[in-house]
């Protein structure tokens, strides 16, 4: 007789690692992307695919603050900035130059690095021993004592909403 945990524990991970592939083709369809509206659309794969593997670790509050607050907003906020100004393209700029191959070649080398690290680390024996941060102890830190930061925070984002919305008004005049 057959493990029923067995082939979940197959498909569980093949969908982990497929939605990991797809988060990686996003980041790199938005840093390859010459079009910036093409490019904000890559990295909107590349966040909700970031929101499904904090599913996946079973951090859910983690995946939907990642979903309204990077998907939702910030993205949001890039898209409206790309729309409102004008020439998003310019064929001028040249799609690669030599400063692509050095960078593609510095971060295969971090790649390796860090791929190295890992495998060499020692990871503590009770790492896989479960870790829940109550949600009510969240919030009363974001509301109590981080509350000047966060609202801080509000203030600059508002500030550079208007901020692109005035630049953009002046260059169309």
């Amino acid at each position: 007789m057959s493990d029923p945990v067995g082939p979940l524990e197959w498909a569980a991970k093949a969908a982990f690692y497929c939605v990991a592939a797809l988060t990686l083709l996003g980041g790199w369809f938005a840093v390859s992307q010459r079009n910036l509206f093409r490019a904000a659309l890559g990295l909107a794969l590349a966040l909700f695919g970031v929101a499904v593997l904090y599913l996946f670790l079973q951090a859910e509050f983690l995946a939907v603050a990642q979903l309204l607050v990077y998907v939702g907003a910030i993205l949001m906020l890039i898209i409206f900035g790309v729309m409102l100004t004008a020439g998003i393209a310019d064929p001028a700029v040249p799609r690669w130059n030599r400063q692509a191959v050095g960078a593609a070649l510095a971060c295969g080398a971090l790649a390796v690095g860090l791929v190295a690290a890992v495998l060499r680390a020692p990871w503590l024996a009770g790492a896989g021993k479960e870790f829940t941060l109550p949600l009510e102890a969240l919030g009363r830190g974001l509301l109590g004592r981080y509350l000047l930061p966060f609202e801080l925070l509000s203030l600059l984002l508002l500030g550079a909403l208007i901020g692109a919305l005035h630049i953009a008004r002046k260059e169309k005049e």
